[in-house]
């Protein structure tokens, strides 16, 4: 299996060669992205090169630019294609705005400990970068540099360095023998369960807060509407999303860890696909905006590469009724919860809501692979 990283590495003695390089991509990448709209359909990289190849490389950009430039555009179209199937977008034109530019390894990019040199309009140049404490482990010979990007932040020019290793799969289905069930929610980011029903709540009460902390001071800006608050607005949405980042960061790693220290070889997400269309309408209108903008998938990408990574399966189920049913008598029924806490109709079973969720959601992991073995399947 393939673990992939990307290590931001801030440059520095750079001039204004590197906007002219930013700006002549986008243009490329405009370019290219108005020929395939025109074409009414998505097109793959290759047709795409053979349309635009000279066109693109008269803007001053080198040969492996422009080929990464049609790869690009045509990945980008083509997943407004998958979304257009599932009826989430139209047809439009997509358009780039100038604050990147993608290098491929050894084509238009090398790099040291020291310094990393690129593809400019200029020619090869080389920059020295900061080596931060925790990027050194990708230049011990173990990880591959792969095609990476130049990027522009707002104190300056990074360079986006990927790096990928190959290390074991994960254990197979079969194999399995201690499970853990993750809920993931508002009141609590996530409620954790193993088979031997040990537990932890990972609290979620900071982030309710920031949320509310940030939604405040939106409306706030958006009644008044000068431009200066627009320009704050733009601000303060950034720092909103880095700092969930950084909360979904850490309880991810603080999940994966309680799943290493109890020898959990499987962990169980829910599959959230349409929670947001699915959900919404049942939601109080002033709780629609936290709903929506929750950020469930981020903190499931991170919970899954950080596990694969530290060699445990993940495994997604449907997460059905989880909060209401019983997993002593299975018993479900929506009076069984309310609010938090949860109190079987049946046979009288009283819990903490989430942490019900969490145990059933661990009972489906683990008998997910009972039902496949019953089916006959292969797991």
């Amino acid at each position: 299996m393939q673990q992939v990283k990307t290590i931001p590495l801030k440059l520095y003695n750079y001039g204004g060669e590197l906007n002219d390089l930013v700006q002549s991509y986008t243009s490329g990448m405009n370019y290219v992205s108005t020929v395939v709209y025109e074409h009414g359909k998505p097109m793959g990289s290759d047709k795409i090169q053979k349309r635009v190849y000279q066109d693109v490389r008269n803007l001053g950009l080198l040969s492996q630019m422009t080929c990464n430039i049609c790869r690009q555009v045509a990945g980008t179209y083509k997943t407004l294609q998958e979304q257009i199937k599932i009826d989430r977008a139209e047809w439009q034109e997509i358009r780039y705005r100038p604050t990147n530019v993608t290098f491929s390894y050894r084509r238009d990019f090398t790099i040291a400990k020291e310094w990393v040199s690129i593809t400019t309009l200029d020619g090869r140049k080389k920059y020295p970068f900061h080596m931060y404490s925790s990027a050194e482990q990708y230049f011990d010979g173990s990880w591959e540099f792969t095609a990476s990007k130049l990027v522009k932040h707002k104190d300056g020019y990074y360079f986006h360095l990927s790096v990928s290793r190959t290390i074991p799969d994960p254990p197979e289905l079969d194999t399995a023998s201690t499970f853990m069930g993750v809920d993931v929610g508002m009141n609590w980011l996530a409620v954790v369960n193993t088979t031997d029903n040990k537990y932890r709540f990972f609290c979620g009460g900071e982030a309710k807060n920031l949320k509310n902390t940030y939604s405040s001071m939106r409306a706030r800006l958006q009644a008044k509407g000068t431009l200066s608050a627009k320009r704050m607005l733009k601000h303060i949405s950034g720092k909103e999303r880095r700092l969930m980042a950084n909360m979904n960061h850490n309880v991810s790693k603080e999940v994966v860890q309680f799943a290493l220290d109890n020898k959990v070889n499987c962990i169980g997400l829910e599959d959230l696909t349409g929670i947001r269309t699915n959900t919404i309408h049942k939601t109080r209108k002033k709780n629609r905006y936290q709903k929506s903008s929750w950020s469930y998938y981020q903190l499931h990408f991170m919970i899954e590469y950080k596990a694969k990574a530290a060699g445990i399966r993940v495994e997604y189920i449907d997460p059905q009724y989880t909060s209401q049913t019983c997993p002593r008598c299975y018993h479900m029924n929506k009076s069984n919860r309310n609010g938090l806490s949860f109190t079987c109709k049946c046979c009288g079973y009283t819990l903490h809501s989430d942490l019900i969720g969490a145990r059933n959601i661990e009972l489906r992991t683990r008998d997910s692979r009972y039902i496949l073995e019953s089916q006959g399947c292969e797991v």
